[in-house]
């Protein structure tokens, strides 16, 4: 998986290169102003944003064949950008927001997209194409998310995830690369990652004891499952840090905008086992800065007329830290989330 990611990484690069002037050219899409760095040393502000709200509804009677008696789903998406030029010096700032929720007569109402995503890049220009830069991004989510079959019951639900649980926080000296007003690429030999879990002790079970009709035993809390100390609620790395930006008109009202993150932790990491209530063990383990964790995510906007959108969200992410998946939910794995959607937009 990760040398897909690298080789998708590197045919972006490629594709930017083909670009015959490395200056500035005609933008035509929100996306591609929000990622544009521009070379002409224009003064000031360049503002906008994109905002577009989504609904699906479905129904049934005495429909042989099985579905659902009633369902309905909302998503909503905000991204907003501010990009301040003088003269060799750039600033860049780019916020997506993303929320959707889906409710059924037979599971009631669960979310199918949470996303709080900030990234600032900060830079001076060494030539037209290449800045000494500075990136802060930050990532959490709104809502609580849950395990809708803890301990395999269905009338089990534990929450896995709130606002600042988990949070991600980067900050990356480094060098950025832009060829192109719609493509970057920016790189950090040394960065410095922050991954935040607030309510760190929380479980379904009171004080984390698991009932003896349930198998008996102690939950892991809740930092845990992200590989964070409970006691500490916060773990620091240090490692390498990449981010790959492009958005484009690919199509005559087709805009494409993507974003792939690599982070590589230098140092030692953790795993958890819960001994007792409010009790953990912890054991070290040696550095991989081969597991290479990945932020991936992809937005397709299909313009229809001037209010009528049609998108496509698709996120990837794999971090070797959270260990929630496999037979016994302790191994590491991809993560996938996709949504399709259509409604009203307005661009401002």
């Amino acid at each position: 998986m990760r040398k897909i990611l690298l080789f998708c990484a590197f045919s972006l690069s490629l594709y930017a290169l083909k670009a015959q002037d490395p200056g500035v050219k005609e933008i035509k899409s929100t996306a591609e102003k929000a990622v544009a760095v521009d070379t002409s040393h224009k003064h000031g502000w360049r503002k906008g944003g994109l905002f577009s709200l989504n609904f699906g509804q479905g129904s049934s009677k005495n429909w042989a064949a099985g579905a659902e008696k009633f369902s309905f789903s909302t998503s909503g998406q905000l991204s907003v950008f501010a990009n301040y030029r003088e003269g060799r010096f750039y600033w860049n700032n780019n916020l997506d927001l993303g929320y959707a929720i889906v409710n059924t007569t037979s599971l009631g109402n669960r979310k199918t997209d949470d996303k709080i995503d900030y990234f600032s890049k900060l830079g001076h220009d060494l030539t037209k194409t290449l800045s000494l830069s500075g990136v802060v991004n930050f990532r959490s989510q709104f809502t609580n998310g849950f395990d809708y079959t803890y301990l395999g019951k269905d009338t089990y639900k534990r929450r896995t995830s709130a606002f600042f649980a988990p949070a991600y926080l980067i900050v990356a000296p480094g060098i950025d690369w832009h060829p192109v007003p719609y493509f970057s690429l920016f790189i950090s030999p040394i960065s410095a990652r922050s991954v935040i879990v607030t309510d760190a002790w929380s479980y379904y079970f009171p004080g984390g004891i698991i009932p003896v009709d349930d198998g008996g035993g102690f939950e892991k809390p809740l930092s845990t499952l992200y590989g964070v100390d409970p006691h500490q609620k916060v773990r620091m790395e240090l490692g390498g840090f990449a981010s790959a930006n492009f958005a484009k008109e690919i199509l005559k009202n087709v805009t494409y905008k993507s974003r792939l993150d690599l982070y590589s932790n230098y140092l030692s990491t953790y795993r958890y086992t819960p001994t007792g209530s409010y009790q953990v063990e912890r054991e070290k383990h040696s550095a991989k800065p081969q597991n290479v964790d990945v932020f991936w995510t992809n937005l397709i906007s299909m313009k229809v007329n001037k209010f009528l959108n049609v998108t496509y969200n698709f996120d990837l992410i794999y971090d070797d830290d959270v260990r929630q998946f496999g037979p016994d939910n302790t191994s590491a794995g991809t993560q996938l989330r996709s949504l399709l959607s259509v409604g009203f937009s307005a661009k401002f």
